[in-house]
């Protein structure tokens, strides 16, 4: 286990920091299905912008979880990377 699973692991011990580490996940859970699709498509930000018609800021806010994109910008962007856009509940 490296040092940033061991530190998650303890301050997940805190119920004030997992409730919010709860409430975040689904931000950080987009952010990093961005990126993945971003790089797999060998895109950088801002050409990925370009493809949308927006500024590279606005993909960067995505891949750092400082948003809450909307579905019609994830439906756009599902489509400038050539995928297609999955939602669930568990």
């Amino acid at each position: 286990m490296d040092d940033f699973e061991r530190m998650k692991k303890r301050l997940l011990r805190n119920p004030e920091f997992k409730r919010l580490y709860e409430e975040s996940r689904p931000e950080f859970e987009i952010a990093r299905a961005v990126i993945r699709a971003r790089i797999q498509k060998g895109l950088t930000q801002k050409q990925l912008a370009d493809k949308l018609h927006t500024g590279q800021s606005a993909i960067s806010r995505v891949e750092t979880a400082n948003t809450t994109p909307s579905l019609s910008f994830l439906k756009k962007l599902a489509q400038a990377l050539g995928t297609s856009l999955s939602v669930q509940f568990k």
